[in-house]
């Protein structure tokens, strides 16, 4: 199992890191390892002193493919839910100014954090609200109309270069809102009313 995760789908947000608003899909990958499954903590880690959250759609891949086309990419996926992808602002922030790749603020362990999976076919992809409370306040909310790229143009894109397998999981990037985390942190994430997340930071 892979997790495969895009940078930059949400213009404010590429906005607000003042980033350059991206002409196709920008991809980077996490292991198996920073999977964070559902009811466990996560873990500050000891190398940041500023490790942020962004809410992101996730989809999970059912099919094997490869050069795999949008109008097809339907078929690839029944599941989605919503997760966090946890980064290490300053250690990127580094990494960028050195002009070195920046896996570890971004694939370190417990990284990626996933909720319950809901049902495609109960929902409109294109109409998928969603938001996120920080000890009970809401500190992003989202809808995948604004993605700059939909998820079957990501599986489009993203198949060119990785053989999609059964299990990967696809986050599909984070709106505007992203901001630090604390310990005794407690997030919640939901799609439309349905929660669907719920992790504490230790």
């Amino acid at each position: 199992m892979k997790i495969i995760c895009i940078g930059r789908n949400y213009s404010e947000h590429a906005e607000e890191l003042k980033n350059e608003v991206p002409s196709s899909p920008v991809i980077f990958m996490k292991p198996d390892t920073a999977l964070l499954r559902k009811g466990e903590p996560f873990f500050y880690p000891e190398f940041s002193e500023n490790i942020q959250f962004e809410a992101e759609l996730v989809f999970k891949i059912n099919k094997i493919g490869k050069h795999i086309k949008s109008k097809f990419a339907g078929k690839y996926f029944t599941e989605f839910t919503l997760g966090i992808d946890f980064t290490a602002r300053d250690v990127q922030e580094e990494l960028k100014t050195k002009g070195l790749p920046w896996e570890i603020s971004k694939a370190f362990d417990q990284s990626a954090a996933i909720g319950n999976f809901l049902q495609t076919k109960d929902y409109d992809l294109n109409k998928i609200e969603f938001s996120l409370k920080k000890n009970g306040e809401i500190v992003q909310q989202g809808n995948a109309f604004k993605m700059l790229f939909s998820i079957e143009k990501i599986i489009e894109y993203t198949s060119k270069f990785f053989t999609l397998k059964i299990g990967d999981i696809i986050f599909t990037g984070t709106p505007k809102g992203v901001g630090k985390v604390e310990i005794n942190d407690h997030f919640e994430g939901y799609i439309f009313d349905k929660k669907v997340l719920d992790v504490k930071i230790k």
